[in-house]
């Protein structure tokens, strides 16, 4: 427990350290600079959001906001999402070997890997609608990736509330890995949507990276894992106390 403990911490620090680089990188390093304006001679149908009426330009031209700072929620924002698509991939794992062995590790090693996942589903959803208002001028738009985004974040509600609800504990471990798994369909879907269907989303890679924006990104990438398996291992070893306090607990009554 100790030496897990010490490992987390570690992996905290430097993907805390990881993710500060990156973050500095993005805003003092990266491309697209600063806020800035894009001014027309007249209004056209855009992703930018139209500027403030006191920003509008008395020519008769129209200012519309450049999305400088959506562009940097970017190097934040995918890591996280490329992260929760792996932690649940992982919490599928764990729920198929659970099935095939039936060792109450895998189902708990699955459920903690969900929760992982759930977090930075959570915190994709909230950077993704600050990018979503800043680049679409709107907080959120029925298009393929969001809405497949958005029930893989309540399948994985639904897990949990599936959990709470049966008592038996078996019975609970075997229906919320048969659930894991098939939850987990929606995840590729949602990763490759984007590549198969007409969407409004960006895709990352299609075009290329230029090394200002490509290493800030692979940083905040390597530190977003480095910080979810540490809540991972953090969560696994408080289990594992847990259940040696169980039995040191029965053992003491009986």
């Amino acid at each position: 427990m100790g030496k897990q403990i010490k490992i987390a911490i570690a992996l905290v620090i430097v993907g805390g350290l990881l993710t500060t680089a990156a973050f500095f990188m993005a805003f003092y390093s990266a491309e697209v600079q600063t806020f800035g304006f894009a001014t027309l001679e007249k209004a056209v149908d855009t992703v930018y959001p139209l500027a403030p009426a006191n920003m509008q330009p008395t020519d008769g031209s129209i200012n519309y906001q450049r999305p400088g700072f959506a562009q940097k929620i970017f190097y934040f924002h995918v890591p996280i999402a490329e992260a929760s698509f792996l932690v649940f991939t992982i919490a599928a794992v764990f729920a198929i070997l659970f099935l095939r062995k039936r060792r109450k590790s895998y189902d708990t090693k699955s459920r903690i890997a969900m929760e992982t996942a759930l977090i930075f589903v959570i915190a994709t959803m909230l950077t993704g609608d600050i990018w979503t208002r800043a680049s679409w001028g709107v907080w959120w738009e029925w298009e393929p990736r969001l809405t497949t985004y958005l029930i893989m974040m309540l399948l994985m509600i639904a897990y949990f509330v599936l959990r709470n609800s049966i008592e038996d504990e078996e019975r609970r471990a075997t229906y919320s890995a048969v659930f894991a798994i098939v939850a987990w369909i929606d995840a590729p879907i949602s990763f490759f949507i984007t590549r198969l269907i007409p969407s409004t989303h960006p895709i990352v890679f299609k075009s290329g990276m230029a090394p200002s924006i490509l290493i800030p990104f692979i940083i905040a990438q390597v530190g977003m894992l480095m910080i979810g398996y540490a809540i991972f291992i953090l969560r696994v070893g408080e289990e594992d106390m847990r259940n040696r306090l169980d039995i040191a607990k029965e053992a003491l009554e009986s």
